[in-house]
């Protein structure tokens, strides 16, 4: 039964989030990502659907064995082959979540399912109450209910509940619906259908009109008690709702909604610095909660505001959200005692091997950089399991370029412990000449197609973070590099996005289910 006076926050940054184009992540990533939603405080983290591919199977069961705290749920469709799945990849989580869903719309009826309305009502129940003879804990997903007919959505959420669902999702799978007319749907189910005061009634918004958040939180203050939402609202086309957003805007205006939620604020910057990192996906200056203008104030009068009392600009203290000051902290001669009590300040639990690690990389950087300031080592954490997770290793490089002129490169590659090997080659810049090095050296046929550069600290020093993106058969794989260097950054953003290539070569993922792309 719902709690009337609590907001579950629905995590499906590792699924939904990870369908976004160029956003796919590796095991190590997904599970860094886990770690710091339970760290978070979310209560469920859906960690993926096991029956897209091996290794989304693999990711969900690593979830599912090594996060304790939030429920870890599993999307299935509502067939017997995606639900066994489910239910053997969380088999071994502490709580457990199986994930149904059908579509419901008379488009996808028509078009991509070719089902008349009562065979749909059908796989719904079988779909439920398959799931339910494996676990207590059953969500069933309507999908592109906003564009369903209410009386049939309304048959459709009846006969799930009385199936055993025990949390209803009313998804805006493309983004279509406006807030008055998402909440009066809201209205409508928790008013016709019986029941439904004993389950979780759930939103799952898309952002394809720019409303994901404004529809996510009218349907809440018209009864909905479960959000379904991203860090940095990633998800595939628009994105999905932002998790930080809403819940800071369940926070904020508390007298409002008037509900509680599990939530850690403090951790929502390093969270969304951290996820932001890991997909190659920059977050805007302008973007509410967690971009770099959210605190920031150049006009005379806000400034002037401002310094008399915070509150005539800010409705939010920058900390409430863990926004520190990018300040002095650490130079060359501190221990890993004061190391770590500065990363735990600014959000970062690392296990004693990853902080061995990450304390080498913060030595090497105080010997480049005059000043070591929070960001710095925000970035060397937001890294560790970036650049280089692969056969591949850069040992060395040498570039060299001339104004108006070509550019040659000689990189040093070192393939799982071999002997290093070299070779050159020559480009129309630096990094187009090490990338015609990186493709000879390690047979690599792919194009790239991207080059993003952004600065990650201050000063002249400056630590730079590149992302490159490439395709192969049809895919886009992204890399990362981090240096001061930008040549460097860019070189490692090569390498990592090799090794992402040959990882997925070898597993043999396929691509990911289309049924599961727009739930």
């Amino acid at each position: 039964m719902a709690d009337k006076d609590r907001l579950i926050i629905f995590d499906t940054t590792l699924r939904d989030g990870e369908q976004a184009p160029g956003c796919s992540m590796n095991l190590q990533e997904k599970l860094r990502i886990a770690r710091a939603l339970a760290d978070l405080g979310v209560d469920v983290i859906e960690a993926g659907f096991p029956a897209a591919s091996p290794g989304d199977f693999e990711a969900v069961s690593a979830v599912a064995k090594q996060i304790k705290g939030p429920i870890i749920c599993g999307l299935a469709r509502c067939n017997a082959g995606d639900i066994d799945a489910a239910w053997k990849a969380l088999e071994h989580a502490e709580r457990k979540r199986i994930h149904v869903f059908v579509a419901t719309s008379a488009i996808h009826r028509q078009y991509k399912l070719q089902m008349a309305k009562e065979e749909i009502l059908k796989t719904a129940v079988e779909g439920v109450r398959r799931a339910r003879s494996y676990c207590d804990d059953v969500e069933f997903s309507a999908e592109d209910a906003a564009r369903t007919e209410w009386e049939f959505l309304k048959d459709i959420v009846s006969a799930v509940i009385e199936a055993g669902a025990t949390t209803v999702n009313i998804p805006d799978t493309v983004g279509y619906t406006v807030p008055g007319e998402f909440a009066a749907l809201i209205e409508y189910l928790r008013k016709e259908v019986p029941g439904i005061e004993n389950v979780v009634l759930s939103v799952h918004c898309h952002d394809d009109l720019g409303m994901a958040v404004a529809n996510s939180l009218a349907a809440v203050k018209a009864g909905a008690r479960q959000i379904e939402c991203t860090i940095n609202g990633i998800g595939e086309r628009a994105g999905n709702c932002s998790l930080e957003e809403v819940v800071m805007a369940a926070h904020t205006r508390h007298k409002f909604f008037g509900l509680e939620i599990g939530i850690n604020t403090t951790r929502l910057f390093p969270t969304c610095r951290l996820v932001s990192s890991i997909v190659a996906m920059p977050i805007p200056r302008n973007k509410a909660i967690v971009g770099d203008n959210a605190f920031a104030h150049e006009a005379g009068i806000h400034q002037h505001g401002v310094l008399q009392h915070a509150a005539t600009y800010e409705i939010m203290r920058p900390e409430d959200v863990g926004v520190t000051e990018n300040s002095l902290v650490l130079g060359k001669h501190s221990g890993r005692h004061a190391f770590r009590d500065r990363l735990q300040t600014l959000g970062f639990e690392l296990e004693e091997v990853e902080l061995n690690n990450a304390f080498r990389k913060f030595k090497k950087l105080a010997d480049q950089k005059k000043e070591i300031f929070d960001a710095d080592l925000e970035a060397i954490v937001l890294q560790m399991d970036g650049a280089e997770a692969g056969p591949w290793t850069l040992r060395d490089m040498n570039i060299v370029t001339r104004f108006g002129g070509s550019a040659s490169a000689e990189v040093w590659l070192m393939k799982s412990g071999e002997e290093p090997v070299n070779q050159k080659a020559d480009g129309d810049g630096p990094i187009d000449a090490a990338f015609n090095a990186i493709a000879a050296l390690t047979g690599m046929d792919a194009t790239l197609t991207d080059f993003e550069v952004r600065s990650l600290t201050v000063g002249q020093d400056a630590q730079g973070e590149v992302a490159v993106f490439m395709r192969k058969g049809g895919r886009d794989y992204r890399g990362t590099g981090v240096s001061t260097d930008i040549i460097e950054a860019g070189t490692r953003a090569l390498v990592d996005a090799v090794n992402r290539i040959v990882r997925s070569q070898e597993i043999g993922r396929p691509e990911k289910s289309q049924a599961a792309a727009s739930v």
